[in-house]
């Protein structure tokens, strides 16, 4: 009995064992289903970075923070010409431009890259030099289009960390994340992205008490559905069984990574000897696109060239950019991919060959940038019309923190910008290829634009007449299939989710056509159509103005026949609106713009109510060559518009902001409001309401304020319109006819307030930028404001600001504010409030490394003007507090005070008491601050021209007129509902159907000695989205069925040796054959053996 007891224990002990292993194994490999990582979403098996591309595990992925800036070398330039010429041409050219001229010592400066053997459109020339003169001689030449500056691009990849979860234990050696973090730049920089390690996503405002959990595989090609597609058989190639095109700008791929079959073509534009990765961006970038195994990309079978235009020190050259673009355009490349990005749109060599890749059929597709979530951040050249610009996500679907936010702002600051990004998708922990071999994850809008160039790689290889597939064809499918993120804006999301398999269904119904985009105006649906739908418009206001992107599927040129119609809805109200439309007189390359001006009739100045009517455009464009329809193919759209119109609200309601007289970098040096901000140098954001100063604008309307934006000079607006003009971080000159009529204006009843910014002269030439490399200076051409500027325009008051500048944390009303690099008050009116803190001298910091500290400095004054019905006065040093870029502690108490006090005369007791009030400054103590001498404001200024002398004034520019479209009313009833999935002419989606799928097995390459070939194939053992994951556990199955099988032998083995012997039974003869047969054994003597 003991013995048997013995036997089952061991024998449980050894299932329990089992047990054990196989539950641990199953925890260590498969992804916990309920569990979720520390972004938010659900945690799988990732693999982080190292430089020899090993698989470890870790507990968060990375995030990439691009940042990138551009410095002008010195003596170079790039001599755009009209055409292709060759070598020999091209220096004929420029010797016989420079032959009479002032540059003895020039030379052109040799480039040895795949492209140098075939005609160019541009050269680089160094003139050491180079006057004015001379480069109006070489522009003066017939064959010569533009010379602008060379310029040096860095770009700095930060990998940081995403927060894992806190519970969470990692046990990994964080060498790889430092020695990823050690790549830095040494240069200072253009600007940086906003940290990404805190916060990490934006919400957007959707909240759910319970929600399924659920692990989400990081294989991004098969969240998308990508598969569907590869058992189709789509992979990449045409049927013609070639690859699709496809490059990659960005730092290289080694030669023998095992993660890609088909890379055509490695090319170096750097001047670096190498083409190897040396940083593992470029890999992991060509991974998403093309990798067939592991970390999956989206066409596997596509044709892979590799651009090299990065160095290990992420340096490149726009000349490198040229070249390589040129010779992208030889090699008849289908889709480009562009990683990078910046805030200089006006970079004109680079912009204007963007313009003529997508010219020649290159869909390029670039990413928004890492600016996020500031709005007015987008990068160039993702911002332009013709190029697909991405925007992030995570895998929940918000937008990620760190994706750019629109408007386009170098429409600025007379028209509005237009919708970007144009469509987001993932770019959050997704998975990639390592530098070497194995996978990481990476998050950043460098990662979302290959997510989106890998679905358009997959998608041109499914459409069987390849003529139909454009630029325009290709954006006109991605947003008019994306999926609308709810509670999301357009500056935000754009059209929406990349959604591939709805893409697909439209493009391969797709017929050449015309669209818009937006498709629709409705200013009356939130929060999709923000900022236009955040305030109603009345009459007598400023027109609101839409900024609408035409997309020309038919060709690469068009125009606009006949002009817009206007054709206003009756039922609707829609005779109570005017509108404008201006457009681009040609569609080129393959878009153009509609700005839609709308604005209140007259007898609707007391109405409200919604109205409706549509803007009918007509586009034509060339036939093709082997078109059936001879002449010109034309295409109607229609624009629907909707409104909400309410009464003209009071004068003192109504806030006017000045637009017109911010200057923002491009095209000059404009620094920052807040000089603590080294590594984000340039003003560049816009400064508009819904731009960087976007809180303030939402302050301003929940508080019942209605905020309008003036785009041109003071003397085009009726002032008795308006309670209060603001003016903030204003660095442009002003008209003499400006000051005048500003001046009539306030002694009429109009109130102003100023909020100004640093300006000295002595910190202005502290901060220029030397570059050490090119040997050039970058003088800022004004402060954060350009304070002489607003001195001329408020000295007739006895006011005026300082050159000091001033830093610090104080209390004002029982609010605690920071003081960021603002200046002081100078002087002001005897009778006038003002308000003085105690702070610290940071120019003295600046210049000299000392500290001090001022008491008693004037930072807010408040003035009544003498005269009957006067308007009041507000000054205030400082903009930081309601500027978005760098604000600290906001101040929209102190402007909803100062509100009080400009439009209903009442002076806030907290201020008026205050035992921070002083006597008003005389400004005898100290010189006012005059203009930086030898400044170049007049280069990129409105007002002021180049003189012999000072720079003077432009003659006073007209005022903006709109030409109000003529209504054809229709007498009918406008759609309820404007928001459809974008038809593309008779396009239904839902009668779109998916063919019958096929099993389909991808072509791969031979495997080397000692690779293992079972997971190569895209879809993997079984179709669906979790085939990697069930994949790779295949093995340990096959290993754990071999263990329990193995040990129910071993059971069964010991049962048998260890059971004990049964005796026989014993039978009980009957008595009479016991007798006889002891009497036969009784001779013997033997005993019976029973």
């Amino acid at each position: 009995m003991g013995g048997e007891q013995k036997i089952t224990a061991w024998t449980m002990t050894l299932v329990r064992i089992c047990f054990s292993l196989l539950v641990a194994l199953l925890c260590g490999r498969l992804p916990l289903v309920g569990t979720e990582g520390g972004d938010g979403t659900a945690s799988t098996s990732t693999s982080s970075p190292n430089p020899d591309g090993n698989h470890s595990s870790n507990c968060s992925s990375l995030t990439v923070k691009l940042e990138f800036s551009t410095k002008v070398v010195e003596h170079e330039y790039i001599v755009a010409f009209n055409g292709y010429f060759t070598a020999k041409a091209r220096s004929h050219f420029i010797s016989s431009a420079l032959k009479s001229s002032e540059a003895l010592d020039w030379r052109i400066v040799p480039r040895k890259n795949p492209a140098s053997d075939f005609p160019s459109d541009f050269e680089v020339v160094q003139i050491r030099q180079a006057s004015h003169s001379s480069l109006l001689t070489l522009e003066d030449h017939p064959y010569i289009k533009r010379v602008t500056p060379q310029r040096k691009v860095f770009r700095t990849l930060n990998y940081t960390p995403d927060l894992p979860d806190p519970g969470a234990t990692c046990n990994n050696d964080t060498r790889w994340t430092q020695k990823w973090q050690s790549w830095q730049s040494s240069r200072p920089l253009r600007r940086t992205s906003l940290s990404l390690a805190f916060g990490f996503w934006h919400a957007t405002g959707r909240h759910s008490s319970r929600r399924l959990l659920r692990a989400i595989p990081r294989h991004v090609a098969q969240i998308l559905q990508a598969d569907v597609l590869w058992q189709m058989g789509y992979t990449g190639e045409d049927r013609h069984c070639s690859g699709v095109k496809v490059a990659v700008f960005d730092t290289g791929l080694s030669e023998k990574h095992p993660h890609f079959k088909n890379v055509k073509e490695r090319t170096n534009w750097t001047n670096e000897k190498t083409l190897d990765d040396g940083l593992g961006h470029g890999t992991f970038v060509a991974g998403v696109i093309a990798s067939m195994r592991e970390c999956q990309g989206f066409a596997p079978d596509s044709e892979l060239h590799i651009f090299r235009v990065f160095t290990n020190n992420q340096v490149s050259y726009t000349s490198w950019f040229l070249d390589a673009f040129n010779y992208a355009i030889l090699k008849k490349i289908d889709v480009l991919n562009l990683s990078i990005g910046g805030p200089d749109f006006m970079d004109h060599p680079f912009v204007d060959k963007v313009w003529e890749l997508t010219a020649n059929r290159v869909i390029m597709v670039s990413a928004i940038g890492n600016d996020g979530p500031l709005y007015g951040t987008l990068n160039n050249p993702a911002d332009q019309m013709d190029v697909i610009g991405v925007g992030g996500i995570d895998f929940e679907d918000n937008i990620a923190r760190f994706s750019s936010r629109g408007m386009t702002t170098w429409e600025l600051p007379g028209g509005y910008g237009r919708v970007k990004p144009d469509i987001v998708t993932y770019g959050s922990g997704v998975r990639g290829s390592g530098m070497k071999e194995g996978c990481r994850s990476l998050s950043g809008t460098s990662v979302a634009s290959p997510v989106v160039a890998g679905a358009v790689t997959l998608l041109v290889s499914t459409v069987l007449n390849r003529e139909l597939v454009n630029p325009a064809s290709m954006k006109q499918a991605l947003i008019a299939s994306a999926r609308r993120l709810p509670g999301v804006n357009m500056f935000e999301q754009g059209h929406g989710k990349l959604d591939l398999i709805r893409a697909y269904q439209i493009l391969n119904s797709y017929k050449p056509q015309a669209s818009l985009s937006p498709s629709y105006i409705d200013l009356t649906e939130c929060p999709y159509m923000w900022p236009y739908c955040s305030q109603p418009i009345y009459y007598g206001g400023m027109p609101t103005i839409v900024n609408v992107t035409i997309l020309n599927g038919m060709g690469v040129t068009g125009r606009i026949l006949d002009k817009p119609i206007w054709q206003p809805y009756l039922p609707q109200n829609g005779d109570h609106i005017d509108v404008a439309v201006s457009y681009s007189p040609v569609l080129w390359p393959w878009a153009g713009y509609l700005a839609v001006s709308i604005s209140v009739a007259k007898k609707a100045a007391s109405w409200e109510g919604i109205a409706q009517g549509h803007v009918m455009v007509t586009v034509a464009s060339p036939a093709g060559n082997n078109s059936e329809v001879g002449g010109e193919m034309t295409s109607t759209v229609k624009l629907p518009v909707k409104v909400k119109i309410v009464p003209t609200p009071p004068r003192s309601k109504r806030v006017l902001w000045d637009q017109y007289h911010n200057l923002r970098y491009p095209p000059g040096y404009f620094p920052r409001d807040n000089l603590r901000m080294k590594n984000d140098p340039l003003d560049w954001n816009g400064d508009h309401i819904h731009t960087n100063f976007r809180d303030m604008y939402q302050h301003l309307r929940s508080m019942g304020y209605f905020v309008e934006v003036l785009g041109a000079p003071i003397t085009c607006f009726d002032a008795s319109q308006y309670g209060t003009f603001m003016m903030v971080d204003s660095e442009e000159e002003y008209f003499p006819e400006e000051i005048t009529k500003l001046r009539r204006d306030i002694d009429k009843g109009l109130s102003l307030i100023v909020f100004s910014d640093w300006y000295n002269t002595s910190v202005m030439r502290k901060v220029k930028f030397y570059d050490e490399n090119t040997r050039q200076w970058w003088m800022p051409d004004t402060g954060g404001a350009n304070v002489p500027a607003l001195n001329d325009l408020i000295s007739v008051w006895g006011m005026a600001f300082s050159d000091g500048l001033y830093e610090g944390d104080f209390t004002m009303a029982d609010h605690d504010m920071y003081y960021a690099s603002g200046c002081s008050i100078a002087k002001f009116p005897e009778d006038g409030i003002v308000i003085a803190k105690t702070l610290k001298d940071q120019g003295l910091e600046v210049l000299k490394q000392e500290t001090a500290v001022v008491e008693g400095v004037p930072i807010l004054g408040m003035y009544q003007t003498p005269s009957e019905g006067g308007g009041r006065i507000a000054l205030y040093g400082d903009s930081n507090c309601i500027d978005d870029s760098h604000r600290q502690k906001d101040c929209f108490w102190l402007l909803d005070a100062l509100l009080q006090y400009t439009s209903y005369s009442m002076t806030p007791p907290s201020l008026i008491h205050s035992n921070s009030r002083v006597t008003p400054p005389t400004g005898t103590d100290r010189p006012l601050p005059e203009r930086l001498e030898g400044n170049h404001l007049y280069r990129y200024s409105k007002v002021l021209e180049a003189h012999l002398g000072d720079p003077k004034p432009r003659p006073l520019p007209a005022c903006p007129h709109l030409s109000w479209s003529k209504p054809q009313p229709l007498n009918e009833t406008a759609p309820s509902n404007l928001w459809k999935h974008q038809k593309l002419l008779s396009i239904d989606m839902d009668k779109v159907v998916l063919p019958n799928v096929r099993n389909y097995r991808p072509q791969v390459r031979p495997l080397s000695p000692g690779e293992s070939g079972a997971w190569d194939i895209p879809g993997g053992i079984m179709p669906g989205r979790y085939n990697q994951e069930v994949g790779q556990t295949i093995p340990m199955f096959a290993f754990l069925g071999a263990m329990v099988v193995l040990s129910f032998f071993v059971v069964q083995l010991t049962k048998s040796k260890n059971k004990p012997k049964r005796r026989k039974p014993r039978v009980k003869r009957p008595t009479y054959l016991q007798q006889q047969q002891q009497q036969q054994l009784a001779p013997t003597g033997k005993n019976p053996t029973v």
